[in-house]
């Protein structure tokens, strides 16, 4: 086993325990050595990944998935970008999670495009489909983020697309997350405008999304 994949496997497994203090003493060593954008990409990333997927094979409780999200989201809290960052203009833009208890992707996504001088904002997670098409319509959102961890969470956007349809609301949809590395066509499949791989790739398919609304 690589020295990387053994580091993932032991932060997965603090995670799993609820140990915090050794998570983050982990993250720490890592990012000392690795540096910031790359620990969130090759450590945080796919630890909650394989949880995710420990998950959906029924090898984990939705309890451990939720801490383990709660406390990377807390330990990132001081490598959240600051305030004085050049704003790109843009059309109004929002980020959001369907009927999924993972959280940490969306905060990751939001962290890098808010330090990229975009602003969005933050629906957190939604269960109910109607009223994100309530917000999305009353906001005027020309772009919608779909951050994903689960595959029953992706395949719910297919249900947002075609209502999205319905209601004749002129809104672009950005997905990314595990779903969709696995499947390469599932984000066509479900009606998505575009799909990003990880977060850094989220700046140049917003940037893309972007210009093509501006034409």
């Amino acid at each position: 086993m690589k020295i990387v994949d053994q580091i993932i496997d032991d932060f997965k497994k603090s995670l799993l325990d609820l140990n915090r203090l050794k998570a983050e003493n982990i993250i720490h060593q890592f990012e000392e050595s690795e540096g910031t954008s790359t620990f969130l990409e090759k450590l945080i990333v796919p630890a909650m990944e394989e949880i995710g997927q420990d998950w959906d094979a029924g090898n984990v409780a939705l309890t451990q998935v939720y801490m383990s999200g709660r406390i990377c989201e807390e330990i990132l809290e001081s490598f959240l970008p600051g305030e004085n960052i050049k704003k790109i203009s843009h059309p109004p833009m929002a980020i959001v999670v369907l009927q999924d208890h993972h959280l940490l992707g969306k905060r990751i996504v939001a962290s890098v495009l808010k330090a990229s001088g975009y602003e969005l904002m933050d629906y957190g997670s939604v269960d109910n489909i109607d009223e994100l098409i309530v917000r999305i319509s009353n906001d005027k959102i020309r772009i919608l983020l779909i951050s994903t961890l689960m595959l029953h969470s992706a395949l719910r956007i297919k249900e947002l697309h075609e209502k999205i349809i319905q209601n004749a609301i002129k809104v672009k949809i950005i997905v990314g997350g595990a779903p969709f590395r696995f499947d390469s066509q599932l984000w066509e499949d479900i009606g998505a405008d575009a799909m990003a791989t990880n977060a850094s790739d989220g700046i140049r398919v917003v940037a893309n999304i972007v210009k093509e609304i501006d034409e």
